[in-house]
């Protein structure tokens, strides 16, 4: 294979048979003629142009185009297949991209580089047929017979989606049209792949028919496809929020053990790291389930579906640790004491998800889980967000795990866990409202902090 290559250009464009691709523009020609692209893919062409001749490995494509999210190996699978439908490529006997079996993928095409400064030849329409038009029944009609049933294996599941790619590209308003009849999973499945189709329109549920079978099957595509990145970012997210709640147990039990007049032995440390970690473990793996099903879920109001999720999701597990709590301290030592959960786990969940959204509110096409800075970044503004969130309950009288426990420990009989002394260190006569608010406050930031790093973790092997 020979290519042609101009010395000291920094950004040539490509021309490969009728094709030619300009990463300056951001456009791919064929024949003059516009062929689109979503960034993503159009990305993972010039990847794999700039190293053709390569057998470029699927990590390294991972760690190029899907950067800043986390995506299902399932997701480059369809990336591949929508570059081939748009260079007219054959899988099986490729003239431009070819599977290198348990490894990756390769550009085998001849590439020339050009200058792309001057010469471009005049954009023509797309190739995509304009909305309206009416093709021949010979284009829709075995395609969409094609996506009206349930797939019976995970070579027929991805048959579908490339004959649902082609549909957006012939015409989404037309295939709608011709979908005589509510066929809820053929709208499911062209309403999930108008994401990855650049000439898709609009796939509406609502005001359709079968709005609830529609959805049903919507989500059942997204979770089947996403749940292993889900589960992992469930698990990482859990430990993140253990290993807050831990660090974060243990500074304050440091803190109590050496304060002035404080009853409280040396063990209290280790005794409240262990409180701390199952507390936040608990409570980031129930926020932390709720954000990754909503991510994984939707896509045109990420905003809103993290809140709610998180939101959700911690005020399910919240509630639970607060009956269980009770009816645990009522029934084995006779304490009954106020143990808070629900409203908290809402509130500090919802938070979290508007600030790790607000942080990662330019990713799309998978799980956010952002690098270097912009993973601090998100980290902290989650931090932020939860911890303006837990002083504003405990401005309101709603205290999180060192509020309880200095609740249960008042409750109790020789109980040394008292939070007094700390009041105390900060000029209160006990612990009072200052304190109540400075310890939730830090609990809110910890807590962000440990949740976040935990989502943005990213596995190295794929």
């Amino acid at each position: 294979m020979s290519t042609l290559i101009c010395p000291n250009r920094s950004m040539p464009r490509y021309c490969f048979g009728e094709f030619v691709l300009s990463p300056r523009r951001r456009l791919l020609l064929r024949n003059g003629r516009e062929q689109p692209l979503i960034p993503r893919y159009f990305d993972l062409l010039v990847f794999l142009i700039e190293r053709r001749g390569d057998a470029v490995h699927r990590r390294e494509i991972f760690d190029r185009v899907w950067s800043d999210v986390v995506v299902s190996d399932g997701a480059l699978s369809q990336a591949i297949r929508t570059i081939r439908r748009v260079l007219d490529d054959d899988r099986r006997e490729p003239r431009f991209v070819r599977t290198v079996s348990r490894h990756g993928y390769q550009f085998v095409f001849v590439v020339t580089e050009e200058e792309d400064d001057g010469g471009w030849p005049d954009k023509a329409p797309t190739v995509a047929i304009t909305e309206g038009s009416a093709p021949s029944d010979d284009l829709y009609g075995p395609l969409i017979q094609q996506i009206t049933h349930l797939p019976a294996s995970r070579t027929e599941e991805e048959e579908q989606r490339e004959a649902a790619e082609t549909l957006h590209a012939l015409g989404t308003t037309e295939a709608l049209r011709r979908l005589t009849g509510s066929h809820p999973f053929a709208r499911a499945l062209l309403r999930d792949t108008r994401w990855d189709a650049a000439e898709a329109g609009p796939v509406p549920i609502l005001g359709g028919p079968d709005v609830i079978s529609v959805a049903w099957h919507l989500a059942r595509l997204r979770l089947r496809r996403g749940a292993g990145i889900a589960a992992a970012r469930w698990t990482t997210a859990s430990i993140g929020g253990g290993a807050a709640g831990a660090v974060g147990g243990a500074v304050g039990g440091f803190l109590l053990a050496v304060a002035p007049g404080s009853a409280a032995p040396p063990a209290v440390v280790p005794v409240l790291a262990v409180i701390g970690a199952g507390c936040g473990a608990l409570a980031a793996a129930g926020v932390g389930a709720g954000l990754s099903i909503a991510e994984s879920l939707l896509r045109s109001r990420r905003t809103l579906a993290l809140i709610a999720g998180g939101a959700v999701g911690g005020g399910v597990v919240g509630l639970l640790v607060q009956l269980i709590g009770r009816w645990s301290l009522a029934v084995l030592v006779g304490v009954d004491a106020p143990v808070n959960g629900g409203l908290e786990g809402l509130v500090i969940g919802g938070a979290a998800g508007l600030g790790f959204a607000v942080a990662t509110a330019h990713v799309n096409g998978g799980l956010a889980a952002p690098r270097g800075l912009g993973r601090l970044r998100a980290a902290m503004m989650t931090a932020g967000a939860c911890g303006l969130a837990a002083l504003g309950l405990a401005m309101a009288g709603r205290s999180l795990v060192g509020g309880t426990i200095h609740a249960i420990t008042q409750a109790s009989i020789g109980g040394q866990a008292i939070l007094t002394p700390l009041g105390r260190l900060l000029g209160e006569p006990g612990f009072g409202a200052v304190s109540a608010a400075l310890i939730s406050t830090g609990e809110g930031l910890v807590f962000g902090l440990g949740l976040a790093l935990g989502l943005t973790f990213r596995h190295r092997e794929r």
